[in-house]
């Protein structure tokens, strides 16, 4: 079974190339592609944060990750299954990342912490509710902190 998702917003950043860490002070526009009325964003503004789905549009197919590997292949980490990690090598090439939403300018979103480089096609948006987040405290290996240490800087 296939599917067949189109983009719904582009990513403008100053990030032009594929990298792992320094994420911190990006802050990138949204813009809603041209099919998509401006409506859609009507009451957005009224959330702090935005859950951004992208595709890894740059990912090409001979890089996909089936198997556990090392996290950014480093042999200090343990391998683990690309589900167990969030990589851009992933099967079907889909990131998400929870940003802070700016401003709201007509067709515009402006947004900080939204780890896609300039050009990332957006396939959807959606508010952060409190009653979507976790309960009780979150658990991961020792790894995963080493690994974000410098992801936000």
């Amino acid at each position: 079974m296939e599917y067949s998702i189109k983009p719904i917003a582009v990513v403008s950043n100053s990030r032009k190339m594929i990298e792992d860490d320094n994420w911190g002070n990006v802050i990138s526009t949204v813009e809603l592609t041209k099919d998509i009325h401006a409506s859609s964003l009507t009451g957005i503004d009224d959330f702090s944060h935005l859950e951004i789905i992208f595709y890894f549009d740059k990912v090409v197919d001979e890089k996909i990750q089936y198997e556990a590997r090392h996290p950014r292949n480093n042999k200090d980490y343990p391998e683990v299954g690309i589900f167990a990690q969030r990589g851009k090598n992933r099967p079907n090439k889909i990131g998400v990342t929870v940003v802070e939403l700016l401003e709201l300018k007509d067709r515009t979103l402006i947004v900080s912490g939204l780890d896609a480089i300039d050009g990332t096609p957006i396939i959807d948006i959606k508010p952060v509710m409190k009653e979507f987040l976790p309960k009780g405290e979150l658990k991961q290996p020792s790894w995963a902190t080493d690994l974000m240490k410098n992801y936000w800087d």
